[in-house]
């Protein structure tokens, strides 16, 4: 694990199941054209941090000019490579938020998909964002949107002590945008659903789950909302960093 990084328990510890959990969530591509209508990314120079096992880098790639992955677990780190491999303009490499493994102003549009959105903590991972944005460029960071969907009241009865208010407040205070997005999870099996709602809660909250969303007759989805907090980085705009 790289020095500074925060251990990701789901991911880390279950890549596979939580191939399954990327493969079910926003079956519609949502997420992906809000982000669009903010700034594509098709000829950009992209950067997706916390980039896990690689599963958004092929994505990008196929429109991009070049893709740098960042992960600190560097298990993950062999997956994304080798999900990549004969990707010519994909990288990975180990490295955190906050000490990002790429130059100044290279970066066109950077991607942290539920991998750095606490909020209070995450100020030197602005500050690099900010320091490899190119004037012009783009920063998304994907989170829970607490206050709405299924999966956002789920998510508080995991973490009670999370606070929608305080999280809003630190990334406006930062000159960050929300869009809000309604989207879902759609799992081909159940025991693909269950698995998944297994590594993101406790134990028995998960099952208490599973037994309300299978009383609820829900099926294989899951309403979900999220936070696409997002900044552009103002033209002529250059921050002092590495050469």
């Amino acid at each position: 694990m790289a020095a500074g990084a925060r251990p990701s328990p789901n991911i880390w510890q279950h890549p596979a199941t939580y191939e399954l959990e990327n493969l079910a969530v926003d079956p519609d591509g949502l997420l992906e054209q809000a982000m669009r209508d903010v700034r594509g990314w098709a000829g950009a120079r992209v950067l997706d941090i916390g980039c896990g096992s690689g599963f958004h880098l092929p994505r990008f790639a196929a429109t991009a000019a070049s893709v740098v992955g960042v992960e600190p677990h560097r298990d993950l780190v062999r997956l994304a490579r080798r999900r990549c491999r004969g990707l010519r303009n994909v990288a990975v490499h180990p490295g955190t938020a906050q000490a990002l493994p790429v130059r100044d102003s290279r970066v066109d549009v950077a991607h942290a998909r539920w991998a750095y959105f606490f909020g209070p903590g995450c100020e030197p991972g602005l500050a690099e964002l900010d320091r490899v944005l190119a004037p012009g460029g783009a920063a998304f960071v994907i989170d829970n949107d607490t206050r709405a969907s299924t999966f956002g009241s789920w998510f508080l009865r995991g973490l009670p002590d999370y606070d929608a208010d305080a999280v809003e407040r630190f990334w406006s205070r930062h000159g960050w945008q929300r869009r809000t997005v309604s989207t879902r999870w759609r799992f081909a099996r159940h025991a693909d659903l269950e698995a998944v709602v297994r590594i993101e809660f406790a134990p028995e909250l998960a099952e208490q789950l599973l037994a309300e969303h299978r009383l609820a007759g829900a099926g294989l989805e899951v309403d979900y909302a999220v936070n696409l907090w997002w900044r552009r980085k103002d033209v002529g705009r250059v921050v002092g960093g590495r050469p």
